[in-house]
């Protein structure tokens, strides 16, 4: 069963959340701001966290960062008020994986956590399909039919992750953090350019596209559907 961090200091939409999430299967761990979900996740670590932006004491853009930093595989989700484009930039730079905007609709929320769990699991099991294109991340390949090229790593990676999530804006600063490392001197054009290499590399697998998000960064899209 997977567990879910629920971090909401409104403690009707949190009781909401956690007793609708638990009639679809789900076990879940309440917290109020982002100081008692960093306690919650040293007792019990979830398998997704669901978090509220405006809090008292810590964030959610602020235990997002804590959270990226020290979990780097760990499926976050935003979910607030604030929609703006510049709040989903702060949300997605500090290393957000999803952002949903209230009032919540709960069988909207259900989907977007079966998605991100989806992608998780991709992650982690180092395999990765999109239609009849197969990614191996221990290989380094990406292979359809007969046609097999192997890529360079930080190729991959940025390849494998922005499939792993495909529809969802990555930043540059945040595919930076998590390519090359936050402690990384490269600029930020280092992402347009290993993204321009990967498009004319990957030109012959038909089942996916890299978009440029113009103002955000970068997204993959599937064409398989």
């Amino acid at each position: 069963m997977f567990s879910i961090l629920v971090v909401e200091d409104d403690l009707s939409l949190q009781r909401m959340m956690c007793a609708f999430l638990g009639l679809n299967g789900y076990q879940t761990v309440a917290a109020a701001n982002g100081e008692e979900a960093l306690d919650a996740i040293e007792r019990v670590m979830p398998d997704l966290v669901i978090a509220d932006v405006m809090m008292p004491v810590m964030d959610g853009w602020e235990l997002t960062a804590e959270l990226r930093s020290a979990y780097p595989l760990l499926p976050i989700m935003l979910v607030t008020a604030r929609d703006s484009l510049e709040d989903k930039r702060t949300g997605f730079t500090a290393g957000a994986d999803d952002y949903l905007t209230k009032p919540v609709d709960l069988d909207e929320l259900l989907l977007h956590v079966q998605a991100l769990l989806r992608r998780s699991r991709a992650m982690t099991s180092h395999r990765l399909t999109i239609g009849e294109t197969l990614l191996d991340y221990d290989s380094l390949t990406v292979r359809r039919g007969d046609t097999l090229l192997t890529l360079p790593k930080k190729e991959f990676f940025l390849l494998f992750k922005l499939l792993s999530s495909p529809m969802q804006i990555f930043t540059r600063r945040q595919l930076m953090d998590e390519i090359w490392g936050m402690d990384s001197d490269s600029d930020e054009r280092t992402v347009d350019v290993h993204i321009k290499r990967l498009r004319e590399k990957c030109d012959v697998f038909p089942d996916f596209s890299l978009v440029t998000v113009r103002g955000l960064g970068y997204k993959a899209v599937r064409n398989d559907a």
